[in-house]
């Protein structure tokens, strides 16, 4: 068997700041070829977005096909670390370096928790770019299983669910967001002479106003109200004495599952030319929103959290966006991992009980699936 000590120190030791490729994947590799399982890697894309290296391995069965979806990607590790952020260094239980919570310590934890023999069919969809823009990370993998006809029938994806304590909650569905760029342009000139310049930053705080004022809905039983945040407001112009040219501002709506991404962008954009005609509006679709509806894979998932922790895990749709978005289309799709108290932080650690415990809670997920 292996160890998930091991392995993830192995993993964090193999710098993989976004987009990752070649070191981290041959150390999972290497765990994954003696258990068996066909090993797929390939690397798509192009600079800036790219190139990005994928890994698809899979293991032959009989029963329910269980996907684990991860990526084995990080953020760039930052100043002011006790030590090096890649020494994978073990202190008082704890087991430091990035990735450790997200989520490198995961991965290692259902590597871990395989079974050695037969049994159902297993797929590890891992990526080098989830914490990047997500172009040619799970969306190529999963137009590489389509190609290859490899179809889960469930998927677990083991980002850092846990808020307080190891399997106290699980994700059952995510907000989907979208970011939105305005352009109000106008036409420069001296203050002195405004009749002979267009001020474009008075449409554009009407539009803003307007925009503030939303409310795109109350929420429902699952998911939050949906938001809109005005993320930056540009103009640029140095010169007291100068009407600007044109004026910018972006937003980033995250929204719940009463909403869809091109719709927003579109009521955006209507609100904008309402007040500017020639406003520029492009939008970005990052995720849709889903949900996968509490039923057999989500009562499995918190039967073997119960049965290791005693905790009855809160079913939940807050936070970010995670990859979960594009594999909730294949299949019904939960998140649960870790604990999420220092991903992304300085000094991000796992307690090493932790990732010993996420393993047995992995291996009773994949016993039930085949029952």
């Amino acid at each position: 068997m292996t160890d998930v000590l091991q392995l993830a120190q192995s993993l964090i030791r193999a710098d993989s700041v976004t987009p990752a490729h070649g070191p981290v994947f041959d150390v999972l590799e290497a765990a994954l070829a003696p258990l068996g399982f066909t090993v797929d890697r390939f690397t798509v894309g192009e600079a800036p977005d790219g190139p990005v290296e994928n890994l698809l391995a899979t293991r032959a069965g009989s029963g329910r096909h269980l996907a684990f979806a991860g990526h084995v990607d990080v953020v760039p590790a930052g100043e002011g670390w006790q030590g090096s952020p890649f020494s994978g260094e073990v202190r008082d239980g704890l087991l430091f370096g990035r990735g450790a919570v997200d989520m490198k310590g995961a991965v290692a934890a259902f590597v871990a928790a395989l079974p050695p023999g037969p049994g159902i069919p297993l797929s590890l969809i891992v990526t080098g770019d989830e914490e990047g823009p997500a172009i040619y990370g799970t969306q190529a993998l999963i137009d590489r299983m389509a190609a290859r006809g490899i179809a889960p029938d469930l998927c677990l994806v083991g980002e850092p669910t846990s808020a307080h304590r190891l399997g106290d909650m699980i994700k059952i569905g995510r907000r989907g967001s979208v970011n939105i760029w305005i352009t109000v342009p106008g036409r420069q000139g001296h203050v002195a002479y405004p009749h002979l310049a267009d001020n474009p930053i008075t449409p554009l705080i009407a539009i803003l106003a307007e925009i503030e004022a939303v409310t795109l809905d109350t929420g429902n039983a699952w998911f939050q109200p949906s938001n809109i945040e005005i993320t930056d407001l540009h103009v640029g112009n140095p010169a007291h004495n100068v009407i600007p040219g044109s004026a910018q501002a972006r937003l980033s709506i995250r929204f719940n599952d009463e909403q869809n991404g091109a719709a927003l962008i579109q009521r955006i954009t209507g609100i904008a030319r309402s007040h500017a005609p020639a406003a520029q509006v492009n939008g970005r679709i990052s995720g849709e929103a889903f949900l996968t509806q509490p039923g057999p894979f989500s009562t499995m998932i918190a039967d073997a959290i119960r049965a290791e922790t005693g905790i009855e895990p809160e079913l939940s749709t807050t936070g970010g966006t995670s990859d979960a978005r594009f594999l909730s289309k294949l299949c019904p799709t939960v998140e649960f991992g870790l604990l999420n108290a220092t991903m992304h932080k300085v000094d991000e650690a796992v307690a090493v009980e932790d990732l010993y415990a996420l393993t047995r809670i992995y291996a009773g997920i994949i016993a039930r699936a085949g029952a």
